[in-house]
């Protein structure tokens, strides 16, 4: 029978198995191959794809129908580099006993390490049906596609959350000549990963930008007429529903790790090598709750740069040149005409002894800027706003531990390089 497990032979049985299509499967298979190591690689991925770029699927791609995703690596690459692929074939289960790894397909993988890069899945709006004709979720190629084509039909679209990406996408829209409102339930855009004054900023601009925002909406109900949302209930109010797109977040995929019984917590629980609570199982990328020096309690992290260093770290691991996780986590995002860069983690505005100290970037733009975060006269974190050039001085200044006075940084006409000497 086609589903009848049956065991695959792996060579010497050393196998180290990546569970993942995104960008820290894409990083591990990488760095693992230029450490020699792979032949010993299967890649498992759910979708029937090489892992691609995903920042581009919420800007350039939905634009232009003819724009294609983007590969890390083409797929002679992997077979080049003896990597073993399992495209649309998700993994269904984990024996840690046994250390095998079965596949959808009923294929059995054993393993001598695994490695889970399985991501987030966006978060659902409670009650509301799958399947409704103009309702549109974007994390993988194929959603993407989706909207793209639904984007090009709308004249109005609904974002229902105010984070990066509903945010990118607003603003791609908005550049397509659509209507476009923004849903947000909390009182600010983007309030778990900005500090209130990049917030506001960013909130001013899009509204300038003819994008209506709504902060601290209720979202009590909706209706459905056929296979089509009609309205959403807003603040008591029926609104009527072109194209929903839901961007409330995103959930880690941690059900594999959970049924294998490894600690979950928000997220699959690693130390500062990567390693879960079985030290044959490693964890990567987006899924993970893992400890930082920099915060009071573990993190979870939704970005490209801290799957791509927590990639590394695990292959450091994997190739016994263990390293504990110590990188500065940065972020970035482009909406419209906004190039945001962040470098640190902005503290809490109830932090006690934080002070935020605002520089003007280079030339006569009134929208570039950069905000710096001081605690105890401390330097801790960097915001900039279409200023790339003080963001990459921002990170090194952070990275070497040094805190120039608030007042010296706060002075536009003395470079940022200057305090690096």
């Amino acid at each position: 029978m086609a589903n009848e497990p049956h065991l695959l032979n792996t060579k010497t049985m050393n196998s180290i198995v990546i569970i993942g299509g995104g960008h820290a499967a894409a990083q591990l298979c990488a760095g693992l191959v230029e450490a020699g190591q792979g032949a010993r690689v299967h890649l498992v991925c759910e979708e029937p794809c090489e892992p691609y770029h995903r920042p581009p699927l919420s800007k350039a791609f939905l634009k232009n129908p003819d724009e294609a995703m983007q590969p890390h690596k083409a797929a002679d690459w992997y077979r080049e580099a003896g990597i073993t692929l399992h495209l649309g074939d998700a993994a269904t289960a984990i024996d840690r006993a046994a250390r095998t790894v079965t596949l959808r397909s009923g294929t059995v993988l054993p393993y001598e390490r695994l490695v889970l890069a399985t991501g987030t899945r966006v978060r659902r709006l409670a009650g509301l049906p799958d399947g409704l004709d103009n309702v549109a979720m974007l994390r993988a190629v194929d959603q993407a596609r989706d909207l793209r084509v639904r984007l090009a039909a709308a004249e109005d679209v609904t974002v229902l959350g105010g984070g990066f990406i509903g945010l990118e996408v607003a603003a791609t829209a908005k550049a397509m000549g659509k209507t476009v409102r923004v849903i947000e339930v909390a009182p600010r855009l983007m309030g778990r990963a900005v500090s209130p004054e990049l917030s506001a900023h960013v909130l001013a601009t899009h509204r300038a930008a003819g994008i209506e925002v709504v902060l601290d909406a209720v979202v009590d109900g909706f209706a459905i007429d056929g296979t089509r949302l009609a309205e959403l209930n807003i603040n008591g109010k029926r609104q009527p529903v072109d194209l929903l797109l839901l961007c409330i977040g995103a959930v880690p995929e941690t059900a594999l790790a959970k049924a294998a019984g490894l600690d979950c917590a928000d997220g699959i629980v690693v130390d500062a090598h990567m390693q879960t609570s079985d030290p044959a199982i490693l964890a990567v990328g987006d899924c993970t709750r893992f400890p930082d020096r920099r915060a009071a309690r573990p993190l979870r992290l939704e970005s490209v740069q801290n799957a791509n260093d927590q990639a590394r770290t695990a292959v450091a691991t994997l190739t016994d040149a263990a390293k504990p996780h110590d990188v500065l986590p940065w972020f970035w995002s482009e909406q419209g005409a906004m190039r945001l860069q962040m470098a640190g983690l902005v503290p809490a505005e109830s932090t006690p002894g934080h002070v935020t100290v605002r520089r003007a970037a280079p030339g006569a733009n009134p929208n570039a800027f950069s905000l710096f975060h001081y605690v105890d006269n401390q330097l801790v974190a960097a915001e900039s706003a279409n200023a790339p050039v003080d963001h990459m001085m921002s990170r090194k200044l952070l990275e070497s531990g040094r805190s120039p006075d608030a007042a010296v940084v706060a002075d536009a006409s003395v470079p940022l390089k200057n305090h690096l000497a």
